[in-house]
């Protein structure tokens, strides 16, 4: 019989950040394609060929086996842009941005 030794395909960093192994991709990073735009295990792939099939469930399952922890990290990313949205005030085009440009 062979030995099998499990792989989980994720890592979780000293901040406590879930990776998935031997990428630069967090788990979030593959969670936020499924949740913003749809996307199934096999679209991600498409869009990421990088990261097997195995990695994208792993960090699927990875999502719901801490959905709670992952769901408040998000809402928290969320007010953080919120937060500097509002700090920063309205966006500048690249008109209004050539037009202060050419006054200077």
């Amino acid at each position: 019989m062979i030995a099998v030794e499990p792989t989980t395909h994720i890592r979780v960093d000293k901040n406590g950040v879930a990776w998935v192994d031997d990428t630069k991709v967090k788990v979030v990073e593959v969670i936020l394609d499924h949740l913003a735009y749809g996307h199934s295990a096999e679209e991600i792939h498409l869009q990421h060929p990088h990261l097997s099939l195995a990695q994208i469930h792993a960090a699927f399952a990875y999502y719901y086996d801490h959905q709670a922890e992952l769901e408040h990290d998000l809402e928290r990313r969320r007010q953080r842009v919120s937060d500097l949205r509002q700090k920063v005030g309205t966006t500048l085009s690249r008109k209004t941005l050539r037009a202060r440009l050419k006054r200077a």
